[in-house]
């Protein structure tokens, strides 16, 4: 199991949810019953995939051991195994959470931010 794990989302959801104590996920989250989460290895490719053009993002880092039994890994893309939380978000999980710009290419910028 990888040590961090990491959600990307609207600045204005996160901040929603600090406001709120807790995090029960994006609209995404919602719809599909679980929170999405990537690995080290994987969140470049999510950000791509599905952030890009979209402009005041977050990328928040969690400690996928705090999760529990609650966090599950699970085939999804390619038959890749990512993590999903059954559950809200402990704020205590939470490692950091950093801006994750565009950059000119249209893309979310990992430059200078702590990901593998």
């Amino acid at each position: 199991m990888q040590d961090l794990i990491y959600k990307i989302c609207r600045r204005e959801t996160w901040e929603d949810a600090c406001a709120a104590g807790r995090f029960d996920g994006a609209a995404i989250d919602l719809v599909d019953g679980y929170i999405h989460f990537s690995t080290s290895a994987q969140v470049r490719e999510t950000a791509a995939r599905h952030f890009a053009g979209q402009d005041d993002l977050v990328l928040i880092a969690v400690d996928a051991a705090a999760l529990g039994g609650a966090l599950h890994y699970e085939i999804s893309r390619g038959g890749a195994l990512f993590p999903h939380l059954y559950g809200p978000l402990p704020m205590a999980a939470v490692r950091w959470t950093e801006p994750l710009p565009l950059g000119p290419d249209g893309l979310p910028d990992f430059t200078g931010l702590a990901v593998p």
